[in-house]
């Protein structure tokens, strides 16, 4: 992705969360000198900031998905009986754009519709060896209650809905009918390891830069910090 695409759909992006009355936290709008200061550590090694992924494909509109992380715990942590082990994140599912078929090992999320369009999430259960199960029907919890879909379903969330997904569950999802506004909120989030694919694609996109940053993504920090 070209760098003035990101930069690009940062803006489109805060304007869209705000929209809804949503304001992302002070961190989000540090420039990138500022973002080098040592007081800002823990939001490096927490990877906590902006996320925009092609998921290595090279077509945003087709098959991407944005991000910010607001808040994280350490992997590290796991385990413990006092720490920070949850994360939260606001996302922007566009109109018919994928978010491909993906799962996790550890993280437990909760997947929630914020407003906007209806948020349409086709679900698998994972077999034996952690692949898609084609045969199962999906047993999920929607909002305190039990729902079920058969394999390769169609849950749909219109805004406030949410869904709880264990690492058992694969999912794709993407915004029916317009963008939609979406929460997560999870255990530990893992970016860098956590996300078990369907297909062999990529989780970070590849910058061209073809302009200086706005804001750096979380991909960045490695690089640039």
């Amino acid at each position: 992705m070209k760098r003035s695409a990101i930069n690009q759909i940062i803006r489109e992006a805060d304007a869209f969360i705000r929209s809804f009355g949503f304001v992302l936290p002070p961190f989000a709008y540090l420039s990138p000198e500022d973002l080098k200061a040592a007081d800002h550590a823990e939001i490096k090694s927490r990877r906590m900031g902006w996320d925009i992924t092609d998921y290595g494909e090279g077509d945003f509109d087709k098959m991407g998905l944005f991000l910010f992380t607001t808040r994280n715990g350490l992997s590290s942590d796991l385990g413990q009986r006092s720490a920070m082990l949850y994360a939260e994140k606001i996302m922007i599912s566009r109109k018919d754009q994928l978010s491909p078929m993906h799962r996790h090992n550890l993280k437990v999320e909760d997947i929630i519709n914020r407003g906007g369009a209806t948020l349409a999430l086709k679900l698998f259960k994972a077999d034996a060896e952690g692949g898609i199960d084609h045969e199962a029907e999906v047993k999920v919890m929607c909002d305190g209650l039990p729902r079920h879909v058969e394999p390769g379903g169609i849950l749909r969330l219109d805004p406030g809905a949410s869904v709880t997904l264990h690492p058992d569950t694969w999912h794709a999802f993407w915004g029916e009918g317009g963008d939609v506004l979406i929460g997560e909120v999870s255990t530990v989030n893992d970016d860098q390891t956590d996300n078990i694919f369907a297909k062999p694609i990529g989780r970070f996109a590849t910058v061209e830069e073809d302009e200086a940053p706005l804001h750096l993504l979380v991909s960045d920090y490695d690089t640039r910090l």
